[in-house]
This record gives C-alpha cells, sequence and structure tokens, in this order.
C-alpha cells in the first residue's frame, strides 16, 4: 500500500537540467488517485525526461517528487513496487511468445503460483491476445505488441502506470483499442500518467497538461483547456489556400491563422463583427470562398494557439488541482 497523501504524485519545483540544458524546469504536479493526466508538448519538451524522474530512474537536479508517497530518490525502490512504467520502446522478447514475456516479468517482480496463472489470464483476456499467447512476440503486429507491453507493465497489479508514448508508430484502430483498455484500467481505479502526441487521446484524459521547454503552461481537464482560446473560430475553405492565409492574416481583428489541409483555421475577436471585413479582402484579392462555417476549437488548434502564445510570454503556471 501506499503513503496516506491526498496525492499520488506530487511534485515541488522539480528539475533536470544536462549541462547547459535545462529539460524540466520548475515542475509542479499534483495528481489524485484514479485520474487519467495526459502529458502533451512539442518534441523536446521534457515529456520523457518528467516521467523517468517520476519513474525513479533519474534524479532530478533541483526539486522533489513524491510517487504513492514516497520520495522519489530517498525511496526508489518502494516506487518501483507500485508503478508500472511503459517506456517508448518497450522491450519485449521477440523469440518468446506472448504467454513466455508475461512469465518473464512475472519472473522479474516474484509473482508465482495459482496468482501469476490468473493474472495472465486476466491480463490476456483484457489485451484481447488469449488466441495468439501461443505466438512469438515478434510475430505480432504492432498494434499486438503495444498491448502485450501494457499487459507486462500490469503483471504485478501496480496502483500508478506511467506511459511514455504507448501508441507511436500504431494504425489508429490499434490505438483506439490501446486506450479502451486504458479506460478499463482507469474504471478499475488504476491512476495513469500517460504523454502522448496526438490530441485525440489527449481528450479522453481527466487532465491535461501542456509543456514547452521544460514547462507547465497549462493542466486543466480538455474542454476547458479548449475554453481558454482567445477569440471565436470559423473554419474557411478559400479557392487558394496560401494567397488566402497571407490576406486573412492582415485583416484587423484576426488574433491568429492556422492551416489544416485545404483549410484555414482563423481565430478573430468577433466574428459577427468581423465577418464582412474578411469576406471583402478576400473578394478584393479574387479569393473565392467555397465554404465558412464557425465551429468550436479542438485540442489540435488549442494547443498550437497556447504555444505560440507561450512563445510570446513568460507566466508559466504549475498543474494542482
Amino acid at each position: 500500500m501506499s503513503k496516506e497523501s491526498e496525492y499520488v504524485i506530487e511534485t515541488k519545483d522539480l528539475t533536470r537540467s544536462f549541462k547547459s540544458l535545462t529539460a524540466v524546469d520548475g515542475l509542479n504536479l499534483a495528481v489524485h488517485r484514479g485520474e487519467i493526466i495526459g502529458l502533451v508538448g512539442p518534441d523536446g519538451s521534457g515529456k520523457t525526461t518528467t516521467i523517468r524522474m517520476l519513474c525513479a530512474i533519474m534524479n532530478p537536479t533541483e526539486g522533489s517528487a513524491r510517487v504513492a508517497g514516497f520520495d522519489t530518490v530517498a525511496e526508489p525502490e518502494q516506487i518501483k513496487r507500485r508503478i508500472g512504467y511503459m517506456a517508448q520502446r518497450f522491450n519485449l522478447y521477440g523469440d518468446l511468445s506472448v504467454t513466455e514475456n508475461l512469465d518473464f516479468f512475472a519472473d522479474v517482480f516474484q509473482v508465482r503460483g495459482r496468482e501469476r496463472r490468473d493474472r495472465k489470464e486476466r491480463l490476456l483476456r483484457l489485451a484481447q491476445l488469449t488466441e495468439f499467447r501461443t505466438r512469438r512476440a515478434a510475430h505480432l503486429s504492432g498494434g499486438m505488441q503495444k498491448k502485450l507491453a501494457l499487459a507486462c507493465t500490469l503483471i504485478h497489479q501496480p496502483e500508478i502506470i506511467l506511459l511514455d508514448e504507448p501508441t507511436t508508430g500504431v494504425d489508429p484502430v490499434s490505438r483506439r483499442e490501446f486506450w479502451d483498455i486504458l479506460t478499463e484500467l482507469h474504471l478499475q481505479g488504476i491512476t495513469i500518467f500517460v504523454s502522448t502526441p496526438y490530441m485525440d487521446e489527449a481528450e479522453r484524459c481527466s487532465r491535461v497538461a501542456l509543456m514547452y521547454q521544460g514547462r507547465i503552461i497549462v493542466c486543466d481537464e480538455p474542454e476547458r483547456i479548449k475554453g481558454l482560446v482567445a477569440g471565436d473560430l470559423v473554419e474557411l475553405r478559400p479557392s487558394n489556400l496560401r494567397l488566402a492565409e497571407e490576406i486573412v492574416a492582415g485583416v484587423d481583428g484576426v488574433l491568429e491563422v492556422q492551416t489544416y489541409g485545404d483549410l484555414l483555421h482563423v481565430f478573430v475577436d468577433d466574428l459577427a463583427a468581423r465577418q464582412a471585413s474578411l469576406l471583402d479582402a478576400l473578394r478584393v484579392a479574387d479569393v473565392r470562398v467555397i465554404d465558412l462555417r464557425q465551429t468550436r476549437p479542438r485540442m489540435e488548434e488549442a494547443f498550437i494557439s497556447l504555444v505560440r502564445r507561450q512563445m510570446q510570454a513568460e507566466d508559466v503556471t504549475g498543474c494542482s488541482e
């Protein structure tokens, strides 16, 4: 059992530097039991370093972290018995079968006898791998390998699991199946801390922490994060995308322009007041508007907008209740 605490993960000014590079800079996190916390951010923003420190396999250079009530520096073995960690490149043994991989990790965590058999069967069902139990891991699809890696991570029944971009490189169907498993674990009360480059996955989290240059710039529920985007959002399909982007960016009241395929997503301070001037500017430039509609920001738009805003600001918040 973990030590009694209001939070199962808590950091205070957690910092990790590598010579002249500060990968994680004064991180403040507070995670309640049973939450799914999504960690998103550009490549190099400090997500992997954060997870490695929380797993007690990398020490901070400053600050502190407690996981399951234990200090990551002073009590690492206590933490490792209570967490499951799935790295970006989780090492399955390709020459071993599905069940042999589960047996290997059961040996590592000293899970034996009937308890081992029961857990293996339960995890095979959870990961939808029962009919593939004798297949070598190297012969599984990428999505199946990810689910087997998760099952191995769960063999010792951890109360917290930390996953570093676990679905990178697999197809959309496999990603959805993997997240269906995470949802089931969430319903069982397991705390999940997961980094992801996919905004649709971030939407399935209890809260999302957005990292940029080693700092958390916002941490909140997905709907509330989307509400932080300034102005109204209009989706525009022009006849000439590049010219339209240039023209629209110069219209009074336009706050930001993002491109999505052949669409422009335009943030304006007041669509009702600015729509006529937008259309007039495009008409003068001989750009035809094929379609125009107001819509709500998605996590992806919010992510891009908040990162751009952070590039122009210095105020940084933590992640607490």
